[in-house]
């Protein structure tokens, strides 16, 4: 959510998307609470059933935020997050403008936390490899208007946490 909201944030979105990102940034996985813990926790390559499994959850998740009303502007970026830019993701192949701004920014975020954190097949992948990788997939997986806003967001706030470390008073231990 908080990649997600860096990238919104660098596009100057309204206070109101602003808000139906965080919404759709914090929920975009939850249809998996649908899918079998052994799936979603599986080392191995997943099988062609499984993967029909797995891509279900998308649509699940938009179906649950649907029911909420204050949470139902959020279902479209959810049901969407998995689509790619040249129009191969799923669950509908939308391409390019047809996925909304708030499904595109998530689908970079989610894909920056994924490559940056420790997953049990491998290591977590440096920050400056993931961006690079994000930048080498602008056109075909992402669009590349979010994934210039993510990096602009991302380095603009890693900017600010690294200045405030520097200009923060050391602790004094009494």
């Amino acid at each position: 959510m908080e990649f997600t909201l860096l990238a919104g944030s660098s596009l100057r979105l309204p206070a109101e998307e602003m808000e139906t990102l965080e919404y759709a940034g914090i929920l975009h996985d939850i249809g998996k609470i649908a899918v079998d813990a052994q799936i979603l926790n599986k080392t191995a390559r997943l099988t062609p059933s499984e993967w029909d499994i797995i891509r279900r959850h998308p649509i699940i998740g938009a179906k649950l935020l649907k029911k909420i009303p204050f949470l139902e502007k959020a279902s479209n970026s959810v049901q969407y997050h998995h689509e790619r830019y040249d129009g191969k993701g799923y669950p509908d192949g939308l391409r390019g403008e047809e996925i909304p701004m708030g499904a595109r920014l998530i689908a970079v975020a989610d894909a920056f936390d994924s490559m940056t954190t420790d997953r049990a097949y491998r290591p977590a992948l440096e920050i400056d490899y993931a961006i690079n990788e994000l930048r080498s997939c602008a056109g075909r997986q992402f669009c590349p208007v979010a994934v210039e806003a993510f990096i602009n967001g991302f380095r603009l706030s890693t900017k600010k946490y690294a200045l405030a470390l520097t200009s923060a008073k050391p602790l004094q231990v009494v």
